[in-house]
């Protein structure tokens, strides 16, 4: 039986959707709290707190997210804002961009990775003091 959930005063980003592990999608997934992966999906995953590939998920297409914790197959481009975590049975095939990211021992990652830096305060010709 299907209930109305609009009323029970849970924000958006406190929902996790979840792809089962006996799921294939094929296109594009957006929401803006946690999405789960532990099938297939063929297409680009958005979500505005985290995405979490669990270890027999595959992802082919890009994950742009805050946070993300892979354990499962990524062919594409993971970008996470905040933090990327990559587990002992990950496997990524790209571009990764993100500001911290944790690798564990036996992950593999093949491709390029792309870490934000805070920028630096510009300084004076002697590397002294910014000239005015």
């Amino acid at each position: 039986m299907a209930r109305d959930r609009a009323g029970n005063g849970a924000p958006m980003e406190s929902v996790i959707s979840i792809i089962g592990p006996s799921m294939k999608l094929v296109g594009d997934c957006e929401t803006d709290g946690t999405i789960r992966i532990e099938g297939v999906v063929e297409g680009s995953v958005k979500a505005g707190k985290a995405v979490v590939v669990g270890k027999d998920g595959k992802v082919k297409g890009d994950i742009i997210t805050q946070d993300a914790v892979i354990s499962g197959t990524v062919v594409g481009t993971v970008s996470a804002d905040s933090r990327l975590e990559l587990q002992a049975t990950a496997r990524i095939d790209g571009e990764i961009r993100a500001r911290r990211m944790q690798l564990e021992e036996g992950a593999v990652l093949n491709g390029t990775v792309q870490m934000a830096q805070v920028p630096k305060a510009p300084q004076g010709p002697e590397g002294g003091e910014p000239q005015a």
